[in-house]
């Protein structure tokens, strides 16, 4: 109605309607821009306002021992926050870089919406951020590395290219992961030339600093491997008897070739299990593999992790494998660890810390907890997937085995005085006809005399490109580096 008490005119009415549609979908679309599609139009790359504001604050930091080993630099630019790394090679492998330039790996990528303050568990209520479009300071990640051990595993290795991993039996907390040769994060940081040219440098180094030989690389595990097959076999039955003689010829003859398969060590014919595992008869363990079969084989080796999809700890780790379809001299020789057997470092801890756990492998993890930037719980990692890779007895039997190394065969190097040690040393061949420089390999658990269960599993590899072919060993230069890291967490 008009004010005169007349009809108001049709085209009035309509033309308000008209008005009153339009401003309904102009806030139907101005909630579908800043609600619905935010998140769309936040990660265009055009847009350069996400990225000034993600290091417009410092980055949440990642802690060992409660120490953090990273923090942020004010440089005063338009990136403004950068990256720093106190110790930066040694925890390289584990933190990764934070980059402007090239952006993030490892934990600095797995947990960087934590780290960069974009995780919606630092917000106090849900949603709050999307609404009020602030940002929250960054939350810290305490990782499950001990500081002492990482630095024992680091100076180890020194300047040979090589890696180490460690990790707790009972819960699957790691405790070293270290690569050699390895790089400082810190150089990455920024968006000058330095950084440029910094990046060329390493992408181009022969000794490649930047790969994670720890858990990125796998390689042929030689005779650490024999742990697996020793297993199969016991679980199997077709070893009931540790001191029993095995009808294994010197040499052993590849089922279907002509190719003879020999030994380093004396007295492997007829020897029986407990001296073959001491002394790494290598005709044993391939016969053995051949008389458990393939699909007892592989399911052993699937159990402790091989051919399965590698584990997250939260960054990914390369898959291990054993292989199919193999023939039996395929299959002698993968039971020693050789043919297409690879394996990172990672797994081959795993392996050690199964025998240590009862025969249990608990999933590996790197990260203990995340709190908000006052210290506040975010997360807490609980119990980790156990699967079970051997019988309790089969476990109780290569425990007894890897001791004996220990005390009287090829891995004396590794004891650690009042402490129980099991290990196990291992010589890779690899390259076309065997030509490259042989793996250094060395896998052991440790356990302190008073204590209930083992404390460490430890596996090391050494890629030493200039050592004589004929001076390496398992034995001789990856078990210091064990014995050191062990001691290092049994202290």
């Amino acid at each position: 109605m008009t004010g005169d008490g007349r009809p108001m005119p049709r085209y009035i009415r309509h033309a308000a309607a008209f008005c009153a549609l339009l401003l309904l979908a102009l806030l139907v679309n101005a909630t579908r821009l800043q609600i619905v599609q935010v998140r769309s139009y936040d990660e265009n790359p055009a847009n350069r306002r996400q990225t000034i504001a993600r290091y417009g604050q410092p980055r949440g930091d990642i802690l060992v021992g409660g120490s953090p080993v990273t923090g942020s630099r004010d440089s005063g630019e338009n990136l403004r926050y950068e990256r720093t790394y106190r110790y930066g090679p040694l925890y390289a492998p584990v933190t990764g870089f934070a980059s402007q330039t090239y952006g993030t790996t490892l934990l600095e990528n797995a947990e960087d919406d934590l780290l960069s303050g974009t995780d919606p568990m630092l917000s106090p209520l849900p949603l709050w951020n999307d609404l009020t479009r602030a940002r929250n300071p960054g939350g810290n990640v305490v990782t499950t590395l001990d500081a002492i051990a990482q630095q024992a595993a680091y100076d180890g290795l020194g300047d040979r290219r090589g890696a180490v991993a460690a990790v707790e039996p009972s819960t699957g907390r790691i405790l070293a992961l270290v690569s050699t040769p390895s790089y400082d994060p810190q150089e990455l940081s920024g968006t000058d030339k330095a950084v440029a040219k910094a990046w060329a440098r390493l992408n181009g180094a022969a000794d490649r600093p930047m790969l994670n030989r720890a858990v990125r690389q796998t390689y042929p595990p030689g005779s650490t491997f024999k742990v697996v097959t020793a297993a199969a076999a016991l679980d199997a039955g077709v070893v009931e008897d540790l001191d029993a003689p095995l009808k294994a010829p010197d040499p052993y003859r590849l089922p279907g070739s002509s190719a003879r398969l020999t030994n380093s060590v004396d007295d492997c014919a007829g020897a029986s299990l407990r001296y073959a595992f001491a002394w790494s008869c290598n005709t044993v363990f391939a016969k053995l593999g051949v008389d458990v079969g393939l699909a007892d084989m592989a399911r052993t080796a699937s159990g402790f992790g091989f051919d399965e999809p590698g584990p997250r700890i939260p960054f990914p780790v390369s898959t291990s494998t054993f292989g199919s379809g193999l023939d039996q001299a395929q299959l002698a020789l993968s039971s020693i660890g050789q043919f297409d057997t690879r394996a990172t470092p990672l797994q081959m801890a795993m392996i050690a810390a199964a025998v240590a756990n009862g025969g249990s492998v608990r999933a590996p993890h790197l990260v203990e907890r995340t709190t908000t930037a006052a210290g506040t719980p975010v997360s807490t990692t609980g119990p980790r997937a156990e699967s079970r890779a051997m019988n309790p007895s089969t476990a109780r039997l290569l425990r007894e085995l890897m001791t004996d190394a220990v005390r009287k065969g090829t891995g004396r190097k590794v004891a650690v005085p009042g402490a129980e040690v099991g290990g196990k040393s291992g010589t890779a061949q690899h390259g076309i006809g065997n030509a490259g420089t042989p793996y250094a390999w060395f896998i052991s658990w440790a356990r302190a005399r008073d204590a209930v269960e083992p404390a460490v599993a430890v596996a090391v590899v050494v890629e030493d490109a200039a050592a004589d072919r004929g001076e390496i060993s398992g034995g001789g230069d990856a078990a210091p580096i064990a014995r050191a890291v062990m001691k290092a967490v049994l202290d």
